[in-house]
């Protein structure tokens, strides 16, 4: 599974930002994404499985919204209300048949 994703950059607090991430593969039961601020862990944002299930870290409800388009492979973040602690490299993120998979990061600078 190839994943390509697009749609980071710098924005003000209070702006928003819509992240896309291409699969190539059928198949996929998790499409979500990740993120990692500078010295810290990879930490979960939001996932969305292909029953409809959708998770999203405490730190992000309310303000992002994931979503999936499974006839394209596509899986969007919607992020609203963005704060300077979402701050990070945005990583898109797919289970397929047991595996992970990774895509690469795009970066997501919030100014105050």
């Amino acid at each position: 599974v190839q994943l390509q994703a697009s749609g980071g950059g710098s924005v003000q607090a209070g702006g928003s930002l819509r992240l896309s991430c291409a699969g190539n593969s059928a198949m996929i039961s998790v499409m979500g994404w990740y993120r990692q601020a500078p010295g810290t862990e990879r930490e979960l944002v939001a996932t969305a499985v292909s029953d409809g299930t959708t998770n999203y870290a405490d730190s992000v409800k309310g303000r992002f919204t994931i979503s999936r388009d499974y006839a394209q492979k596509m899986v969007y973040l919607q992020m609203d209300s963005l704060r300077p602690e979402d701050t990070a490299v945005y990583y898109c993120y797919a289970l397929r048949v047991g595996k992970s998979y990774w895509g690469q990061g795009t970066e997501v600078t919030v100014s105050s």
